[in-house]
């Protein structure tokens, strides 16, 4: 079992991509053979400040770090470091029916009125994701439910190759769902992804907040006067106390009905300070490791550095043999 995942190296990661991946990648690193990457060239797509974009690659490899990624266990490296990924990608989107990219949503999402002047790059980039995992003959593929297209069209991308070359050059990835893998929901609107990019900083718990604003935020979040029922069926109508009853189950590693069994028929008023201690137990010392390792910019580059050796020596056979099925001269 080989699994390949990435990350946007963006600032500010909050509760939701921990509980949401970095939980994950951590139990995943114990299960297999796993390799993480920060999706720079990914980032790339939009318009981005250089020195804001180095600065969070190390920032992101410290939390990482912080939350339990142990890079003698993963391979953690950056994309830009792998020449491996742009070169299967140049081959795959010379293969890939720009029809296939038409139906991609996140592209509609993300260029919204604007398509017109969205970058190439925002247009093809999920061929970019299928080199990612395919350069590495990844098994299997961590996704949530905004990742699945982009794994089937990795999937469609690998079939097409073979087919075409009349080789089995790549192996068709698997998704992978993880046991307790959280879809975290902003503190003001249940209905909505917690995200960086949310206005108010009420909506989501930062992973560089202190212990009183983590409680703060949590005792603020948007809930219901009504009491906590003992199932989650009696939840579907009341999304902020669904995602409040999510973050608990995920930080204390227990199903949402154990958390129900534990709180039904309380209200907001018991539960929320328990959510806000349980919080503050387990962030706090991720959040003190981080800032002692965002400090040490050496240590980083180095584990980038050795990551990104190991990577490269992983990819580069995949690569060889696309261009060999194509035909193209090497040696």
């Amino acid at each position: 079992m080989r699994t390949v995942s990435g990350i946007q190296p963006t600032g500010n990661l909050h509760l939701g991509n921990y509980l949401g991946a970095i939980k994950n990648w951590v139990k995943m690193q114990d299960e297999g053979e796993c390799l993480f990457f920060l999706a720079d060239l990914h980032a790339i797509t939009v318009h981005n400040d250089p020195a804001e974009l180095s600065a969070n690659c190390r920032g992101m490899v410290a939390a990482l770090v912080a939350a339990g990624v142990d890079p003698d266990k993963s391979t953690l490296f950056n994309q830009a470091r792998v020449s491996a990924h742009p070169e299967l990608a140049w081959m795959l989107i010379c293969n890939t029916p720009m029809g296939w990219l038409d139906r991609m949503t996140q592209f509609k999402e993300k260029s919204g009125k604007h398509k017109q002047r969205a970058s190439l790059g925002l247009y093809g980039y999920p061929v970019l994701q299928a080199a990612d995992v395919l350069v590495y003959q990844a098994t299997h593929v961590p996704v949530g439910d905004d990742q699945r297209q982009h794994l089937e069209l990795a999937r469609d991308i690998a079939t097409k190759f073979n087919s075409d070359t009349g080789t089995e050059t790549f192996t068709l990835p698997e998704p992978f769902f993880g046991k307790s893998a959280a879809r975290i929901m902003s503190l003001r609107d249940g209905n909505a992804k917690m995200s960086k990019s949310d206005p108010s900083d009420l909506s989501r718990i930062n992973m560089s907040d202190d212990d009183e604003t983590i409680a703060r935020k949590l005792k603020k979040a948007k809930t219901d006067p009504e009491p906590l029922p003992d199932n989650m069926a009696d939840l579907a109508d009341r999304p902020e106390a669904r995602n409040l009853i999510g973050i608990y189950a995920a930080l204390a590693d227990q199903t949402q009905d154990a958390v129900l069994a534990e709180y039904a028929g309380k209200g907001f008023g018991d539960f929320k300070p328990a959510l806000a201690d349980l919080a503050v137990s387990k962030l706090s010392p991720i959040r003190q490791r981080f800032e002692e390792l965002r400090k040490d910019t050496a240590a980083i580059d180095a584990i980038l550095r050795d990551g990104s050796e190991k990577a490269s020596a992983l990819a580069r056979p995949t690569v060889e043999a696309a261009y060999a099925a194509l035909g193209l001269l090497r040696n």
